[in-house]
């Protein structure tokens, strides 16, 4: 491990120590390790580096909306390859959520989540990329 000198102003060190208390990091060093791996990964995936990825996609729909359920499975069934998982919850009456997990090249998979959550009456939608490193290759790998 090797140790490295950083100059943060007031502003940004007080998030990062806000950062540290929220999220129970034992220093700031856990944190900044922590920070600067996210940071990388989301590098190396909007970079297209990465040939392949995990999406974690998240949505709440409204479940009443006209046709809205045939046109989210239509989407789903036409980019199966890139579909693992998916688990459905009601939320209330009208609302449901959905979580997906797709693995794929990093664009296909972006491209099925903006479809998804574009469509009329989602609500609200997030998708999370992961990459998928070549564990052979001295990644640590998903």
């Amino acid at each position: 491990m090797q140790r490295v000198t950083v100059t943060l102003d007031d502003n940004l060190m007080d998030e990062l120590d806000k950062v540290v208390r929220e999220r129970g990091y034992q220093n700031r060093s856990e944190a900044i390790r922590d920070l600067t791996r996210a940071g990388m990964q989301q590098t190396l995936v909007d970079s297209g580096a990465v040939e392949e990825c995990i999406g974690v996609l998240s949505y709440v729909y409204d479940h009443e909306a006209r046709d809205l359920a045939r046109r989210l499975t239509n989407t789903f069934h036409h980019d199966h390859d890139l579909s693992i998982v998916s688990t459905h919850v009601h939320l209330d009456h009208d609302r449901c959520l959905e979580v997906s997990i797709l693995r794929g090249e990093p664009r296909m998979v972006k491209h099925l989540a903006d479809h998804v959550i574009t469509e009329r009456h989602v609500l609200h939608g997030k998708l999370v990329l992961i990459p998928v490193e070549d564990n052979e290759a001295g990644g640590e790998g998903a």
